[in-house]
């Protein structure tokens, strides 16, 4: 079953609660998705780090409920 966009934002901002999140529905298939997610807790991490905290956020949805995430991390400015 795909999972819907406001899910994604709400697991990751349950996470990350300083997060800005923007999804955007690639396909609209509810299966591919492109996110941008802006948090104080990515500063001095690496772009993989980064990326990790969001996968755990998403709690094993990844490559099963969520097909593919377009991920773009990165500190506030």
């Amino acid at each position: 079953m795909p999972m819907d966009a406001t899910e994604i934002e709400r697991l990751i901002k349950a996470a990350l609660p300083d997060a800005t999140v923007e999804i955007r529905d690639l396909a609209g298939d509810g299966d591919h998705y492109a996110a941008h997610v802006v948090s104080e807790e990515f500063r001095g991490k690496t772009r993989v780090q980064q990326h990790q905290i969001v996968y755990q956020a998403l709690q094993g949805n990844m490559g099963g409920a969520l097909h593919a995430l377009a991920l773009q991390t990165n500190a506030p400015d």
